[in-house]
């Protein structure tokens, strides 16, 4: 599985440098853009939602469109109230906690010029797509369904609708709704 992520980044990074070395024609220049943002994220087999860690670096694809490189952290942990009397387990909550790793691509087109928002805004829709390296575990001391909460997939998937106000050239904040991952956070600009 690592050999497969360290291919996957190796090919991405020789995809985005081939790809992004062609100008557009865009009437602004989305490219070279480091996206550095907290949120939460939820997953319905979680239970609750959890803190995020999340950065990309845009590079311009295409005129209003750019692919990004990103990855992300979050981690969480949910109890279990489990026991077995006749095997002298005692009933109590036990922990599986879980961390995940998103790394892909994101993919977005930008509305601007669509919408006539001016150089200090930019909306754009956006996927993003990609593998989650995920490290989860149950207490030392848990003996039951050690399958309580296991996921089946590592491929990352994501959807976003977002917002970028210029505060100067260089700076901006940006809040990212996705169906996944929320972020909220700095625009740096090259």
């Amino acid at each position: 599985m690592k050999t497969l992520i360290l291919v996957l980044i190796v090919s991405l990074s020789a995809m985005c440098s081939s790809t992004f070395s062609q100008q557009t024609t865009s009437s602004e220049n989305y490219a070279k853009t480091l996206n550095l943002g907290v949120g939460i994220g939820y997953y319905s087999y979680s239970e609750n939602s959890f803190p995020v860690i999340h950065a990309n670096y845009e590079l311009d694809a295409g005129k209003n469109f750019t692919l990004a490189p990103f990855i992300s952290y979050y981690s969480f942990r949910n109890g279990y109230y489990w026991g077995d009397k006749k095997k002298n387990y005692p009933y109590k909550y036990y922990y599986y906690h879980e961390t995940h790793i998103p790394i892909g691509v994101k993919g977005s087109y930008y509305f601007d010029d669509l919408l006539n928002a001016g150089s200090k805004w930019d909306f754009y829709l956006a996927g993003s797509l990609g593998f989650t390296i995920i490290n989860s575990r149950w207490d030392n001391d848990y003996y039951g369904d050690q399958n309580y909460y296991t996921r089946s997939s590592h491929l990352y998937l994501d959807l976003h609708i977002g917002t970028e106000y210029h505060i100067n050239d260089k700076l901006g904040i940006f809040l990212d709704l996705s169906s996944g991952i929320s972020t909220v956070g700095l625009a740096i600009h090259n």
